[in-house]
């Protein structure tokens, strides 16, 4: 059977995303960022020291899709500062990753 070159260069194409490595959070990467940037208002362990801060380990917190955990982080909140340019998209994601390491 004679396999037309529109369909052989989908099914090429989509082999080959579907074999590219997948790469997830770094939760190692995330603490050290997390402790660098984060802990002095949200605290080491994510129970805040600086008043307002959201505490990092009740579910209420962190539990929330990871977009709109990165969009905090990006963007910030009342007086939480935006990370955006500072940290890179991944680096956000390491952070999240982190921080659910945080729930009790």
């Amino acid at each position: 059977m004679i396999q037309c070159p529109t369909t052989l260069s989908v099914l090429l194409l989509a082999l080959g995303v579907a074999s590219a490595p997948v790469e997830g959070a770094d939760v190692v990467k995330g603490r050290k960022i997390f402790a660098q940037h984060c802990a002095g208002c949200h605290g080491a362990g994510g129970v805040p020291v600086m008043p307002g801060a959201p505490n990092l380990t009740r579910p209420e917190a962190t539990m929330r899709p990871d977009g709109a955990l990165a969009t905090v982080i990006r963007n910030g909140r009342a007086t939480m500062p935006g990370f955006r340019g500072l940290l890179q998209e991944s680096e956000v994601y390491d952070v999240i990753a982190f921080m659910r390491t945080l729930l009790r």
